[in-house]
């Protein structure tokens, strides 16, 4: 059995791969055109770098392992209509993302984004106006509402619940047990009561041709003036053109992004001019344990596949995630 790793694993990593069973060969490469040559005999692909071509160029190919929790890059069509299992790196990021999600809304509601612009300018600012527009807030009885209530979504959601928020979520399946944190638990369909009721908004879902777009105008007016929409799932799912229009022209308050439509965020972007906008450079899921919980994740599962037992984290490749 053949397993090719299509990113630069680092090598502790990829002996303990190579120690799960001597019936494997593991091969390593990512070099685009040698990528191409391995991938023929492959049987598994550890998946960082990834092409049409490349899938296209395997003959024996039967289980795809993404490097991350998203895998709408790995969804051609080719795929979605073979044979192959797709399974992602779902429960590396529930934890650095939730404290990225809890740091972000902290800096928006403390205005340290501010203070800290204008410690850069020696300016002493108190925001003290209970009319400013920068008041000061506490996160205390506010209300965060939660599009997407997986493995991440739960996690941001009970820290959320331990600052004394009220947690409201919406969940495609609500036939499956959600947290006892969730004061509130709607259907998708319910989106604009979730809006219109919190005073953070958080994405955290996957990007699917359902999930594309849809947070323009409409959804953005619908949230409070005081509200800040928070995005670190996938930067296609706000249109963000309408953002911009909601941050200049005062329909929300701010925001904090992880992911943009393009990246990296273009320098041209008008993003990058609001100060009530924090912008970091989609590394809300980065963690200095990420290839270490990654392998684990890969080891098990190829055991699992070595002894033709069933896989975890299987992408349900119509649904998209």
């Amino acid at each position: 059995m053949k397993v090719l790793i299509s990113f630069d694993l680092p090598k502790t990593y990829v002996n303990k791969i190579r120690n799960l069973s001597k019936s494997i060969e593991v091969l390593q490469s990512e070099d685009k055109k040698e990528a191409l040559r391995l991938i023929e005999n492959a049987d598994v692909l550890f998946a960082g770098f990834f092409s049409r071509d490349l899938f296209l160029a395997a003959r024996r190919l039967k289980w795809i392992q993404a490097w991350g929790a998203g895998v709408d890059r790995l969804l051609i069509p080719e795929v979605v209509n073979s044979e192959v299992v797709v399974t992602n790196a779902g429960g590396i990021h529930p934890t650095p993302i939730s404290e990225h999600v809890i740091g972000l809304m902290l800096c928006l509601s403390r205005k340290l984004h501010l203070f800290i612009r204008n410690q850069a300018q020696r300016k002493w600012e108190r925001y003290e106006s209970s009319e400013s527009t920068e008041q000061i807030e506490e996160l205390s009885g506010k209300t965060i509402g939660i599009v997407g209530l997986g493995r991440i979504g739960t996690e941001i959601a009970k820290k959320a619940k331990c600052l004394g928020m009220r947690v409201i979520a919406t969940k495609r399946d609500l036939t499956r047990s959600a947290s006892t944190c969730i004061d509130q638990l709607l259907p998708s369909t319910d989106l604009n009561q979730l809006l219109t009721e919190s005073d953070f908004v958080v994405l955290s879902l996957p990007l699917t041709e359902e999930t594309r777009g849809m947070i323009g105008e409409s959804q953005l007016r619908n949230m409070k003036r005081t509200g800040y929409l928070i995005n670190v799932s996938r930067g296609k799912i706000v249109q963000e053109n309408k953002l911009i229009d909601a941050l200049r022209k005062g329909w929300i308050a701010g925001a904090g992004l992880d992911t943009f439509e393009s990246e990296p965020l273009p320098q041209k972007s008008e993003l990058w001019d609001f100060q009530n906008l924090i912008i970091t450079p989609h590394i809300a899921g980065q963690t200095p344990y990420y290839m270490e919980r990654l392998t684990n994740i890969f080891c098990e599962n190829l055991n699992q596949f070595i002894h033709k037992k069933p896989l975890i984290n299987v992408v349900d490749k119509g649904a998209g995630y």
